[in-house]
Order: C-alpha cells, then structure tokens, then sequence
C-alpha cells in the first residue's frame, strides 16, 4: 500500500502529513497542484513543510497556464466544432474548472503508482465531503476523520510544529488561491485591506475578461466590489467624522 498524501498546503493537509509522520505511517509520496494563483505565504509555507519535515513535494502543473484557461481557451458549442467564446470565465459554483484541472492532474500522477491509496485532508468535522469525492478505482482514506481530528485541532498541531502561514489563518478560513470567486464576501474584503498588490493582481485579471461570463461573483466583477468596498470605506470614514 502507497499512501500518497493530497496537499494542498492547508492546515488539514499539512495536520494530516505531520500526523502520519507522528504515527510512522507510510508515505509513498506527498503531491500539490500549483494553479499559480497561490498565495506567496503558501508557497513559502511548501518550502518550510519541506524542510521540516524532510519530505519533497511532488508539484504539478496545469497543461497550460490558468490565465490560459481563463482567457484564451476556445471553448466550442457542445457537439460541435463552433467556438463560441475564447476562455472559460472565472471559476463559479456550477462551473468549477479549476478544481476539476487540478483533480484530474492528480489523478494522473496516482496512477502512475503501485497500489495508490489517495490521503485527502478531511477533517472529522466536515466528514460529509467524504462522500463527494469521486474516483473510485483508486482507493482513499481519510486519516483526519479516521483519527477524529477537527478543523481547530488540525490548525493547532500545524501551530504546536510551528506553521503559521505567515498569518494567513488570521485573516481567512481556507487558503486556497487569493483570487478564488467562491470566497466570502467578508473575506474579499479583508483581501483588498490586507493584501493590496494581490487585489491589483485580480482588478488587471478582471480587466482582461472578455465578457464571456457573468463576473467574478454573481453578476459583479472585481471592479463592481472595488467600488462597494471604496463606497463602504468612504462611508465609515465619514461616519467616524460624525462621531
């Protein structure tokens, strides 16, 4: 049995790896997907995890770049040869390419080793996502729900080894890419305050859409909520005025 660890860098993923360390399981292998929107502390989070636990990560990319994909792919009227628009759009609810690039990635490296048994950092408090992971043929565990391991103490085993994602966790509760549509308003938010240049980033992301999707989330784009967030800082700075 290959246990192969599915690391997203995340507190759960890297909680279930020091884990399995801890309890001398085996690992065959521990796997990531660079979609290159990743935050600069996560990617500096992979370096530390490396040393630290002496483990190398096995980074993938996607075939083309996701600008790429999001820009420029000809996406063609389904059962034909008609290109209907150039670009995907950005990720939605309904339209999750990005997860579904990533997925099939790994899927690709698993297969390419004997006896892959798939690790996927759920925790025991979001158990019900188990259910929803598709691949069958290839077999899968769960170690944080099998260990009873929640979300709060996955973060602080990550913390008791010294991880702190240059303190990302402070400001979000999941830290995949900074420019993922499916983020909380609030925590959109917190981004533009917190992570200027990163907002930069997605504004001259937005600027290059070619309006071939509804926006960045919902119906708005990431310069309709640089304007709600301006409005509301402007509003609160008057508000303080008052008082």
């Amino acid at each position: 049995m290959n246990n192969i660890i599915s690391f997203s860098g995340g507190k759960d993923s890297t909680a279930m790896a020091l884990e399995m360390l801890e309890r001398g399981e085996n690992i065959h292998s521990v796997v990531a997907f660079d979609t290159g929107w990743e935050f600069p502390q996560m990617l500096e989070h992979w370096d530390k995890f490396e040393k630290y636990t002496g483990l190398e990560i096995v980074r993938i990319y996607p075939k083309q770049p996701f600008d790429y994909w999001l820009f420029d792919r000809p996406v063609k009227k389904k059962g034909t040869d008609i290109v209907h628009q150039l670009g995907n759009g950005w990720p939605s609810p309904m339209r999750r390419w990005c997860t579904r690039e990533k997925v099939n990635a790994i899927r690709k490296y698993l297969k390419k080793i004997a006896e892959p048994v798939s690790c996927v950092g759920f925790a025991a408090d979001e158990a019900h996502r188990a259910g929803s992971v598709s691949g069958s043929d290839i077999d899968q565990r769960f170690p944080l729900i099998e260990w009873d391991i929640d979300e709060p103490q996955a973060l602080k085993i990550c913390k008791n080894h010294g991880f702190d994602w240059g303190g990302l966790y402070g400001h979000f509760r999941r830290v995949s890419c900074f420019c993922c549509p499916l983020q909380r308003i609030g925590e959109l938010r917190t981004l533009r305050r917190e992570f200027p240049e990163l907002w930069q980033q997605m504004i001259d992301l937005d600027k290059r859409c070619k309006g071939n999707n509804p926006g960045f989330r919902g119906y708005e784009t990431v310069h309709d909520l640089e304007r709600r967030f301006y409005e509301e800082d402007r509003q609160m700075e008057m508000f303080k005025d008052v008082v």
